[in-house]
């Protein structure tokens, strides 16, 4: 008797993020980075902007594309 699992693997996924500081800018990018390991997810490119205000403040923005790592199969059985 065999038992066949299919998992569905998200493929693809997009997270925008957003700070007053690069650096705060860097550690929810790496947060999710961490979060998206246990769903086999790795980074596939990154895109980031600065906008200053007219009042001189600065504000970081970044699309982050995350790719089903490529060694994952889309099946198990056992």
């Amino acid at each position: 008797m065999s038992l066949q699992l299919n998992l569905d693997f998200y493929e693809d996924k997009i997270e925008f993020f957003e700070a007053e500081s690069i650096k705060a800018l860097e550690d929810k990018i790496q947060a999710q980075i961490e979060n998206n390991k246990a769903l086999m997810l790795s980074v596939h490119s990154v895109s980031h902007q600065m906008y200053v205000s007219d009042d001189g403040r600065r504000f970081y923005s970044a699309v982050v594309h995350f790719k089903l790592k490529q060694s994952v199969g889309s099946s198990i059985s056992i």
